[in-house]
């Protein structure tokens, strides 16, 4: 996920460098203005409160603005990040969006700050006034509007230094420089994060070599539960025998096991680009389980995808399967497979429903050559990866 918040005083045009960001990274944008406007049109909870203090002359509470931000991004999770513009305005409020962050599983990458000398945002937005007949548009007022956005800001810019993530740009540049230069630090940013994506499927759908090649193709790191789980099977080990046990048993291995495999994978896969995941997470639990792991390494879902195939041709597929070296221990019998896509259908069908909420995800006709799910596989994440730089 991309969040920046762009700074500037009036008239630096920020305006024109929000719709810029917006359209090609495809971020939500977070106007407190807006968002208040909005919830009064509304007649929202928040929106009657906020209308009846500014009413009485008063300040909307940062508590109010709080609960509508944290409400927005809920309700837009499915964006690429969002860009705050003008927001925080205070040093309080620089502290309140770290905890929403925090509180939302994620972080601000950077702040943005446009800086254009007083004078020359003063000529701007008094030559704006002359199109724009806006009443706030004349010198003192403007003045007054810089003087404010000094005192209030410096120590909001200060804030983000000291985090390491405050960036300025020279806003008198032509508009076409500035759009380079902040591609050039997005870019930057998108570097820093992990590419991640879950395959789903059930059982028979491909995933599996489908993963291994969209792996190599992408120089992601493989990260398959079957695999890590035999291999404590061949090593003999208690682990490795109680995983057996329930294989035969046509029972999935518990959480405690897994999550320690792929904990130690994460943490072994050294200058990696990101993992591609097959086989994991199967439940609820292990979902949000995923989500912290990935959290605790700084990174996020990229794109999650689900491979579907008819019911029939599963049977079909892992019938066969079952017959060839490649046979896995719940491949043997045909009450095993049925048991399998039933687990599947109990277990990891409600995980897949929870992330189309979160985060949106591709659905991929399954049938055909490898070549042919393959190519439309690849176009998914093709897809995810345009809309990242």
């Amino acid at each position: 996920m991309l969040n920046i918040a762009l700074f500037g005083p009036p008239g630096a045009g920020k305006g024109t460098q929000s719709e810029f960001l917006i359209k090609k990274y495809n971020l939500f944008y977070i106007s407190t203005g807006d968002l208040l406007r909005k919830e009064m049109a509304g007649k929202t909870k928040l929106g009657l409160e906020a209308q009846s203090i500014i009413a009485a002359g008063g300040l909307v509470s940062d508590e109010i603005i709080v609960q509508i931000i944290e409400k927005t991004i809920t309700d837009n999770r499915s964006s690429n990040g969002f860009l705050f513009d003008g927001f925080p305005r205070t040093y309080i409020q620089a502290y309140i969006l770290e905890g929403l962050m925090l509180k939302l599983h994620t972080s601000l990458n950077c702040l943005i700050s446009l800086n254009v000398p007083e004078e020359e945002s003063v000529r701007r937005l008094m030559n704006r006034g002359i199109t724009s007949g806006r009443s706030d548009d004349n010198e003192v007022v403007i003045r007054n509007r810089l003087r404010e956005y000094s005192s209030k800001t410096l120590p909001v810019l200060q804030f983000y230094k000291d985090k390491g993530i405050f960036i300025e740009l020279d806003g008198t540049a032509p508009i076409d420089q500035v759009h380079a230069r902040i591609s050039e630090i997005v870019r930057n940013e998108l570097s820093k994060s992990l590419f991640n994506v879950v395959l789903f499927g059930y059982p028979g759908s491909g995933r599996g070599s489908q993963g291994k090649a969209l792996a190599r193709k992408y120089g992601l790191e493989y990260v398959a539960t079957g695999p890590m789980l035999d291999d404590e099977i061949k090593k003999g080990s208690e682990i490795g025998k109680r995983i057996n046990s329930l294989y035969e048993n046509g029972q999935l291995v518990p959480d405690e096991i897994v999550v320690q495999l792929i904990e130690k994978k994460l943490a072994d896969s050294k200058d990696v680009k990101g993992f591609i995941f097959k086989g994991f997470p199967r439940t609820l639990v292990q979902s949000y389980i995923l989500d912290g792991l990935l959290k605790k390494h700084g990174s996020s879902i990229a794109r999650i995808i689900d491979i579907e195939v008819p019911t029939l041709e599963l049977i079909r597929r892992l019938d066969e399967r079952s017959k060839t070296p490649g046979c896995m221990p719940y491949d043997n019998s045909t009450s095993k497979i049925v048991k399998r896509l039933h687990e599947h259908e109990t277990k990891t069908v409600p995980v897949i429903q929870k992330y189309q909420q979160l985060h949106g995800v591709v659905r991929i006709d399954g049938m055909g050559s490898f070549e042919e799910v393959f190519d439309r596989i690849s176009c998914a994440i093709d897809d995810a990866l345009k809309s990242l730089r």
